[in-house]
């Protein structure tokens, strides 16, 4: 009886989906209660010790990107910038609009389009060359991404 009943609960854990949190190297993918949509997210140390965190998700309208930089200092009155956005790959969008978010986020929505998801799949870096700034451009490590991004497609799929 007991067996039976242990295996009954180990076939029940096994049918329901993994949704709680997955690790991918260093990304998490998670559906929080909060969120209509899965997330990929990944917090880092650059060279020059600043926090970095990536923040991904998608849905069959948009891709969202959220990426915090402490070396960023935006003002209030920055309500959209302009970068291009870019791997280390390819060029993604030239021009693309990010929403300021506080004084170190910022937020690009972008159209779903596969590719996009390709291309970043296919990254160790991603790059903002913002319009009015002299300085380098910023950027962020991906290591993994490909992998994270089946997760997340996988947490997407089955989210309930």
């Amino acid at each position: 009886m007991k067996r039976t009943l242990l295996a009954a609960t180990l076939l029940a854990g096994l049918s329901a989906p993994a949704l709680a949190q997955t690790k991918v190297g260093d990304w998490e993918i998670e559906k929080r209660t909060q969120d209509e949509h899965c997330n990929a997210s990944r917090s880092y140390k650059d060279t020059d010790a600043d926090q970095n965190v990536i923040v991904l998700t998608y849905s069959k309208d948009a891709i969202v990107i959220v990426l915090i930089y402490e070396g960023w200092e935006w003002d209030k009155d920055d309500k959209i910038v302009n970068a291009d956005f870019s791997t280390d790959q390819a060029k993604i969008m030239k021009k693309a609009k990010w929403e300021v978010m506080d004084k170190t986020t910022v937020r690009g929505t972008f159209e779903f389009n596969q590719s996009i998801l390709d291309m970043l799949g296919k990254a160790k870096r991603i790059s903002l060359d913002f319009e009015d700034d002299d300085d380098d451009d910023t950027e962020f490590e991906t290591p993994r991404l490909g992998e994270a991004l089946a997760a997340l497609k996988f947490c997407e799929e089955n989210k309930k």
